[in-house]
């Protein structure tokens, strides 16, 4: 990806560099949410930024400096907002850690610089040439995407650099602010951080997705696997009712093939029985028969011996 913002100056200008130039001015953090809303911006945009940015070209700085013009004494040509990100140079400098940056040496501009409002909000708002914040940040650093944001307030501006000048964007429907170089979204998430329960300001992805911190990121990885774990105990529960299902079924059908069994066992009985019935009921018909056949002869024999068998 081309850098965004590189200055106009055609070749590195003459003049001190960042281990030269002071990296204070004495001034200290006028609250305790600052750090805290620092690191939060940071450690939720990183894995992003190593997705678009794979080659690990890009620096952040959190409340420090940007020289943007050589003065005397040097902090008069100097900035340091809250947090900003400049995409196309190298977090360190010839291998050493940056302790300023130096726009007349890099000459890549910053693409978003962001303020938190410690005061009424009039020096983020500053519109004096050469000295005030807006100013300085609109005119001089030139900077892509400006942002001040306003916990106190609960309030959230962003600007855009259109022709020279910054215009101030509309929020979408969810009151966020699309960044595109970054795909992320810049708005305003009311919750708990570092036990501080506050606005903080917050990145979202391009399909509305709050981007987690570290933190969030290892509780919704237990969370997940918590979930897959009761998951899995439902699975072998189910599978364990499904095979004692199985289980009474197969007995079930073990039981009706074992019924089945003995009406057959019956059934032949009963079968054998009425066999032998019918042949004993043969048996007495033959006898039957053979006995009134037998009467029959002897009541002849008699008849021809004159005897009236019916006499007898």
């Amino acid at each position: 990806m081309t850098p965004v913002g590189v200055a106009d100056a055609p070749e590195v200008l003459a003049g001190p560099d960042h281990t030269q130039l002071p990296d204070s001015d004495g001034a200290m953090v006028t609250n305790f949410q600052e750090f805290p809303l620092s690191f939060l911006l940071l450690d939720c945009l990183q894995p992003i930024l190593k997705i678009l940015f794979p080659d690990g070209r890009y620096a952040i700085g959190q409340d420090a400096g940007i020289y943007w013009r050589l003065t005397d004494p040097p902090l008069d040509g100097c900035k340091a907002p809250d947090w900003f990100l400049v995409i196309g140079v190298p977090p360190l400098l010839d291998g050493v850690g940056r302790r300023s940056y130096v726009l007349w040496r890099e000459r890549v501009i910053p693409l978003i610089l962001i303020e938190f409002v410690s005061g009424d909000g009039s020096e983020e708002h500053d519109r004096t040439p050469n000295t005030g914040k807006f100013w300085v940040y609109e005119q001089g650093i030139r900077a892509p995407y400006y942002a001040i944001f306003d916990a106190d307030n609960d309030r959230l501006e962003v600007y855009e650099l259109r022709d020279g000048r910054y215009v101030a964007l509309t929020p979408n429907e969810y009151g966020r602010f699309l960044i595109p170089p970054l795909r992320v979204e810049l708005g305003i998430w009311h919750g708990r951080f570092l036990s501080m329960e506050l606005p903080w300001l917050r990145w979202w992805d391009n399909e509305g997705n709050l981007l987690p911190s570290s933190d969030e990121y290892i509780e919704q990885e237990k969370q997940r696997a918590r979930r897959e774990r009761r998951q899995a105990k439902l699975e072998k529960q189910r599978a364990e009712q499904a095979e004692g299902r199985t289980e009474q079924e197969k007995q079930r059908a073990t039981q009706a093939e074992s019924r089945t069994e003995r009406e057959k066992q019956r059934a032949e009985k009963e079968k054998r029985r009425a066999e032998r019935e019918k042949q004993r009921a043969e048996q007495e018909k033959q006898r039957a028969e053979t006995a009134e056949e037998n009467s029959k002869r002897l009541a002849e024999k008699l008849r021809a011996l004159g005897i009236d068998p019916d006499a007898v």
